[in-house]
C-alpha cells in the first residue's frame, strides 16, 4: 500500500491520518530512522493525543502493509506486473522486474484510488494541510531509537509538491517510478514501458477488490 491508500479510511483523526504516512515518509527523508511495533506500541495510550494517534497511524500503515502483502491480489498482481516489465526490458538484472512490480502496483493503485474518490483525494490534502510537521517530528523522536532533523522538512515538501497527483497519468506516473528507482540506486527504465503502466492500471483497476479486501479495507 501507499499513502493514499493507508490514510483513505481515517480522515477523522488528522494525526492519525499523518501518522499512517510515517514509515514512508521516513524512507525517503532519513531511511536509518525505523518505527517498529515494540518502539509504537508503549505511546498508544500516551497522555497527549497527538502523540497516541501518531503512534497509532504509524503502527496503522505496519499493519496494513502485513496483510496486504498477504492477499491474493497483491501477490497476482505484482507477479503479472513482474511478467510485464520483464517482456519489456529483458532479463537484466539492472532493472529488477520483481522491485519495480511491487512499487509500480502500489503507485497505480493510490492513482486508482485518487480516480474513484477524487473528493477524498482533496480532502486528504486539505487535512495534511492542517497538520504540523514539527509536531509530528517530535513525536517520532519520542518513540525511535535515533532522532531525525529531516521529516518535518520532507512533510513540508510532500505537501506542496503533491506528487500523487501525477499518478492518475501514466507517463507521470512513470517518472515518478524512475524517481524512485534513482533513489535507491537502481537504473531507469525506458519510455516505452509506459505500456506496462497502462496495463497495469487496467489490471488494478479490475483487481481493486482483491487488493484490498473487505474483510481488512474499508471502501467509501
Amino acid at each position: 500500500m501507499n499513502y493514499f491508500a493507508h490514510a483513505l479510511n481515517h480522515f477523522d483523526r488528522p494525526y492519525y491520518m499523518a501518522g499512517t504516512a510515517i514509515p514512508d515518509w521516513l524512507s525517503v527523508a532519513d531511511r536509518k530512522v525505523r518505527l517498529r511495533p515494540r518502539l509504537l506500541e508503549p505511546w498508544l495510550t500516551a497522555e497527549s493525543t497527538v502523540q497516541a494517534d501518531v503512534a497509532a497511524g504509524a503502527l496503522q500503515h505496519l499493519n496494513d502493509d502485513d496483510w496486504f502483502h498477504a492477499t491474493r491480489g497483491f501477490v497476482e498482481v505484482t507477479g503479472e506486473l513482474t511478467h510485464w516489465f520483464r517482456e519489456h526490458l529483458g532479463r537484466d538484472e539492472q532493472y529488477h522486474c520483481g522491485f519495480l512490480g511491487h512499487v509500480g502496483m502500489e503507485l497505480l493503485l493510490d492513482g486508482v484510488l485518487a480516480e474513484k474518490y477524487p473528493t477524498q483525494f482533496e480532502e486528504y490534502w486539505r487535512i495534511l494541510d492542517g497538520v504540523d510537521p514539527i509536531t509530528i517530528q517530535t513525536a517520532v523522536n519520542c518513540m525511535a531509537k535515533s532522532p531525525t532533523i529531516r521529516l518535518a522538512w520532507f512533510i513540508d515538501i510532500y505537501r506542496r509538491e503533491q506528487f500523487l497527483r501525477s499518478y492518475e497519468n501514466d507517463q507521470a506516473l512513470l517518472r515518478r517510478l524512475n524517481q524512485v528507482l534513482q533513489r535507491v540506486k537502481l537504473s531507469p527504465i525506458p519510455d516505452h514501458a509506459v505500456a506496462v503502466v497502462s496495463s497495469g492500471r487496467m489490471l488494478v483497476r479490475q483487481r481493486l477488490r482483491d487488493l484490498l479486501p473487505a474483510e481488512h479495507y474499508r471502501m467509501l
